[in-house]
């Protein structure tokens, strides 16, 4: 069983599945078709991905895949805690360019479900932070996009990061105003 929070954001769902605990610690069904599939969410994962962040301040994205190689996440953090973030890259949503951020931690176990059409970053709250995701679409590096972190016409709060340990690609990414016309994502209403 899980709880489906709906996001101010179209499409975008915090997901809070239930764990179960004892004297032992604890158990929790991380995904199950069945429990979606019931909530009206709808996915064929065939990707899974994790990464390893040393350092507190560390930030990856803003990334996307374009066009058709697009891809839906469902992210977690499984150790240490994150300011994870989607911003919506779909041309005609009613909240084009907008961004929602949530708070993943190990402990609080929730997780993002980011549809399609999104950038996707995040920013490490805490040392040795282990981030797992399953990608709906099969990773193609011809398809990547990338949005400068700081962007100013996007206005992100990235929760206290004010410099971030960041990859040079990522520090020398395009603002979204120079790339809009490439995005190649469209809204199809929910």
């Amino acid at each position: 069983m899980i709880t489906v929070i709906k996001t101010d954001i179209p499409d975008l769902y915090v997901i809070e599945p239930r764990v179960f605990g004892d004297h032992r610690g604890w158990f929790m069904e991380s995904w199950s078709k069945r429990d979606f599939e019931a909530a009206g969410l709808f996915y064929d994962w065939v990707q899974d991905n994790q990464s390893f962040s040393a350092r507190a301040g560390t930030l990856r994205g803003i990334h996307f895949q374009k066009g058709n190689a697009s891809q839906a996440k469902l992210v977690r953090c499984a150790r240490g805690a994150v300011l994870d973030l989607a911003i919506d890259l779909r041309k005609g949503s009613p909240t084009y360019r907008r961004w929602h951020a949530v708070e993943l931690s190990a402990e609080n176990k929730r997780q993002f479900l980011i549809p399609r059409g999104f950038g996707h970053a995040f920013a490490t709250l805490t040392d040795d932070v282990e981030f797992l995701y399953k990608a709906d679409n099969p990773y193609c590096p011809q398809a990547e996009g990338c949005i400068v972190w700081n962007d100013p016409d996007l206005g992100i709060d990235w929760g206290g990061v004010a410099h971030p340990v960041i990859a040079e690609r990522d520090a020398a990414a395009p603002r979204l105003r120079d790339i809009e016309s490439e995005l190649g994502f469209f809204y199809q209403g929910s």
